[in-house]
């Protein structure tokens, strides 16, 4: 079984589950899942674990993110975004100074309602699931951070359209954010177009096309300790190693040291390698995740 990251560069068309499939028989293995769904139409940087890896994944599911989307105004679907069908039409006019201060004022911690096509649960069952049956049910507003919001490019017209740039905290709906632009400009509005360029520190840079994983599938591979590089690094070596494989307990200066960080902590060998992630507990340091393969607990 491989054990990894792969940085997949998703193309238009393909689920995020569909992505999954794909790896699993590209790399022969089950053990496959990914960190942060992307919708069929959008773009960009997907991350894939494989093995152990997929244990990681709810770390990188809650790193920071960062997207280019195109906003068309004037127009409303039932999506939000531009693969729904269209309830409304109203031409706009609004200059781009209005726009710029508009967006600055989604800048900080904003609230926003999650739109019914969303994978988040209600009452057992998936708001996209709600939606599909002609459903539709209150939703209560979610706190969530927009780090950045610029405006890149307007093109004015009856239906303007604007490209914007979002540095944002995991949970946010870009496609929200649009309708709320339009809304705060005084009309409806939709997503058309998303491309994920960030998670984490993971970039475009670093991802791959499908067609270049399927072509050369092991130098896709980033080794665990690279899946969770944002994650604080502690250092141990023999008794504390082997301890650390075998799940053991510290007290937090045992382990991290004096550092005041409030983890979670990645936690290497002397080779760098990850053996697991650690986690402050009642005063001691408790691991969350052991990743070290069995053969190598000795």
């Amino acid at each position: 079984m491989r054990d990894g990251l792969v940085v997949v560069d998703k193309a238009p068309g393909w689920t995020s589950h569909d992505v999954v499939a794909k790896l699993r028989g590209v790399y022969g293995q089950k053990r496959v899942g990914h960190a942060g769904t992307l919708d069929p139409d959008a773009t960009g940087v997907l991350l894939v674990g494989l093995g152990r890896v997929t244990r990681l994944l709810r770390y990188l599911q809650e790193a920071g993110k960062e997207y280019r989307g195109r906003v068309v105004f004037g127009v409303a679907t039932d999506t939000l975004d531009g693969a729904g069908a269209v309830l409304q039409r109203t031409e706009m006019s609004f200059t781009r100074a209005q726009l710029d201060a508009v967006a600055r004022g989604f800048v900080g911690d904003i609230e926003q309602v999650p739109p019914m096509v969303s994978a988040l649960k209600v009452g057992g069952r998936r708001l996209y699931e709600l939606a599909r049956a002609g459903e539709e049910v209150e939703r209560a507003a979610r706190p969530v951070h927009i780090g950045e919001l610029v405006v890149e490019d307007l093109e004015p017209g009856a239906y303007p359209e604007a490209t914007i740039r979002v540095a944002c905290s995991s949970g946010t709906y870009i496609r929200t954010l649009a309708a709320d632009l339009g809304a705060a400009l005084g009309g409806p509005a939709h997503l058309g177009t998303l491309r994920r360029l960030r998670v984490g520190s993971f970039t475009l840079d670093e991802a791959r096309p499908i067609e270049s994983v399927e072509a050369d599938p092991e130098a896709a591979v980033l080794a665990p300790a690279v899946a969770v590089r944002d994650l604080e690094r502690v250092v141990v070596d023999g008794e504390r190693a082997r301890a650390v494989a075998h799940g053991a307990t510290f007290a937090a200066p045992a382990l991290v040291g004096d550092s005041e960080g409030a983890g979670p902590f990645a936690v290497v060998d002397e080779d760098h390698a990850l053996l697991a992630v650690y986690e402050r507990r009642a005063g001691g340091v408790k691991p969350s995740v052991v990743v070290v393969p069995e053969a190598a607990i000795s």
